[in-house]
């Protein structure tokens, strides 16, 4: 060929080969001929030193080198892979000739103005790259501004794919733009659609009288609320009567959110979409319109409000005599902040203070039998953060014994409905009824080994076992005897690194760490839509209608699961987003602490009052050089055995806060 555009077309000629798996790619302006070659699909992935395509046919593992990804596949990827013959050693290795679909075509970061080019720079770990922005594509996007980019180009001979800004989420460090990058990065939205939003608007207010009719009423019964002081959507209440005998009448009440929102409707869609409300620092996305979770389905003081219920007569030793489980209507008489009902816990007067005395009491008796039956009494701090008017941390707030008297009813109300739902109801072939469960593992039996090994040197008796009400003895034993000692957070910390993920499925397993046989979510379906569906099903089979499709609603279950974690991880980031811009005020200043977690480039700090957490890097460890002991979760000094290990407590002082990283450091203090 002598012409460019002769030349162009044997390149594209090439590349479209390539992209059919006839072709190899060895090397920039070199291929080989595929004779025959096989093909699989599958997901690549990132290994910690190399790659690998992982096949839906779940065969072996095909390692891909870089040279053999001229597709720029990422982790996460789903993509074609020819395999190359097999090598003396047997390893299965290709060539990436497809990407079939991609993980994310978007990314969050902050957008690089200067004189010759624009870029993104994102700190997403997968793409490893940054991405270039002709100035026709930056879409008004000014320097440092933060955007999402979509990827508009990566040809195999690019280095760095070319992009084009989708949306300008304003200017980086500022809290709006911080918290909106935050969703954006994990793909959740932080508006709501004007389609539902109208759809909800278009709901009446009123309760029609027939509704009334068909439900108990316990609008005369005392009824309150106790949720965080900035909370808005209070879908959960307790009342409380007194009974002859000594009984104690508690009501758990629900909001009757399916009254609400019909399946297949436009805001059931949304709100399966969206599986659970998110909640980050200073703002909560929610699952449903603003006018169902903060109006009609608000457990308000003072209004009539639907519910669904579990009643409770209860003796004074917290013994369930009797229960029932229905549709009411009620009205909350007050509405208490926890920081309020542990007020009155704690001097024992105040408002109401005897119904909120007696459901402490009954709460601290069902917690007890609670974990003496196998429960895992992790007594880890729930820490706030107090935030100003524009939404910066000022101060950070711990929750006492008020959350464990509505955690304990909570629980008591989800395992009830379980029983008699997931247990109880059978379908005429004598099969139990499709439901969906709050599902929780034993705990992976290595890690278990390894933390027993561990722990035995701080001379506790931890004892290997297999069953569950052992293997939870043992926890409590240890983490009951390690109570005010140095190492009591090394092993809270340790013993959740061993427990299992909890899960939604209609496949029941049993509650692991709460040591219930049956368990589902019913008490949140505002912010859960499991809880929703688990009301549906109630519903149905309190009307004797017969069970669903299965796998349908394991299909729901799993949705509902991964969202799950989609959104802890996003409120997670919000949360070091926060404690980076409160250290960032403290810097210069020293601080206690406890060793968190420990690595190869140094080891993180827990602060003890404000529970931020930031790395020590292993480069201001200078006094020696240091070693990294996986096996004992420390660092060791080649020369005088300093150790640093988990769960120690040291003295640092804050040096440096990265908001894009959203890290802390600190150094040294000794």
């Amino acid at each position: 060929f002598t012409t460019m555009s002769e030349k162009q077309f044997v390149v594209r000629t090439l590349e479209s080969l390539v992209e059919q798996g006839m072709l190899t790619q060895v090397e920039i302006g070199r291929y080989r001929y595929q004779v025959g070659a096989e093909m699989l699909e599958g997901v690549f992935e990132s290994r910690r030193n190399y790659c690998v395509v992982v096949p839906d046919d779940e065969s072996a593992e095909v390692i891909v080198s870089d040279r053999n990804n001229p597709e720029h596949a990422l982790p996460g990827d789903r993509v074609r892979v020819a395999l190359f013959p097999l090598k003396a050693r047997r390893t299965r290795t290709g060539q990436v000739v497809e990407v079939l679909q991609r993980r994310r075509s978007t990314y969050v970061g902050r957008v690089v103005v200067t004189k010759g080019f624009s870029y993104l720079h994102t700190e997403d770990r997968a793409l490893d790259s940054r991405i270039l922005l002709p100035r026709e594509a930056l879409a008004g996007a000014k320097n440092n501004d933060k955007a999402i980019v979509r990827i508009a180009h990566w040809g195999p001979r690019e280095p760095e794919p070319t992009g084009e800004v989708v949306e300008v989420l304003g200017a980086a460090g500022d809290n709006d733009t911080e918290m909106h990058a935050i969703l954006a990065e994990y793909d959740l939205p932080y508006s709501y659609p004007e389609e539902a939003e109208e759809a909800a608007r278009q709901i009446p207010s009123g309760i029609p009288s027939e509704e009334m009719a068909k439900r108990e009423d316990f609008r005369e019964v005392f009824t309150l609320t106790i949720d965080p002081a900035d909370a808005k959507d209070f879908d959960d209440a307790l009342s409380w009567r007194k009974l002859e005998g000594g009984l104690v009448e508690v009501g758990v009440h629900i909001a009757d959110v399916s009254y609400y929102v019909t399946p297949g409707s436009v805001i059931d869609k949304e709100a399966y979409e969206r599986a659970t409300s998110i909640y980050l620092v200073d703002r909560t996305i929610p699952m449903l319109p603003e006018r169902l979770c903060n109006d009609l389905c608000s457990l308000r003081p003072n209004e009539a409000r639907l519910a669904f219920s579990c009643v409770f007569v209860l003796n004074e030793a917290a013994e369930v005599q009797s229960y029932r489980i229905g549709r009411t209507i009620i009205e909350s008489n007050r509405r208490y902040a926890y920081e309020e009902a542990q007020q009155v816990i704690d001097t024992k007067e105040g408002d109401d203070a005897e119904v909120i005395l007696s459901l402490h009491s009954l709460a601290q008796l069902l917690r007890k039998r609670r974990f003496a039956q196998g429960a895992i009494n992790f007594t880890s701090q729930e820490v706030q953060f107090v935030l100003d008017a524009e939404g910066h941390p000022v101060d950070v707030a711990a929750h006492g014994t008020a959350n464990e008297l509505i955690e304990e009813f909570m629980l008591l109300a989800n395992r009830t409905v379980a029983t008699e739902f997931g247990k109880k109801q059978r379908n005429s072939n004598g099969d139990a009824k499709t439901f969906i469960y709050r599902i929780h593992d034993l705990p992976d039996g290595d890690k278990l080994n390894q933390m027993g090994a561990f722990i035995r040197r701080f001379g506790y008796q931890f004892k290997n076992a297999t069953e569950a009400s052992a293997i939870s003895k043992n926890l409590n034993a240890v983490i009951e005897a390690s109570q005010d000692k140095p190492e009591a957070t090394l092993i809270q910390t340790m013993a959740v690194r061993t427990m299992a993920r909890a899960e939604y499925s209609t496949e029941n397993i049993g509650h692991y760490g709460l040591a219930f046989e049956y368990y589902p979510h019913f008490t949140s379906p505002i912010r859960r839509y499991p809880d929703l569906l688990v009301h549906r099903l109630v519903a149905r089979y309190m009307a004797g209608e017969g069970s669903v499709p299965q796998a349908e609603y394991e299909a729901y279950a799993q949705h509902c699961s991964d969202q799950e974690q989609v959104a802890a991880k996003a409120e997670r980031d919000s949360v070091r987003y926060k404690q980076v811009e409160y250290m960032s005020t403290r810097l210069g200043k020293v601080f206690d602490g406890v060793i968190s977690n420990v690595a190869e480039w140094g080891f993180y700090v827990e602060l003890t009052h404000s529970h931020c957490e930031g790395l020590v890097p292993m480069r201001l460890l200078n006094d020696d050089f240091y070693d990294y002991d996986e096996k004992n979760f420390a660092l060791v000094g080649r020369r005088y055995r300093r150790k640093f290990t988990l769960g120690d407590t040291v003295r640092v002082r804050a040096i440096h806060s990265d908001f894009e990283r959203r890290q802390i450091d600190f150094e040294l203090v000794d």
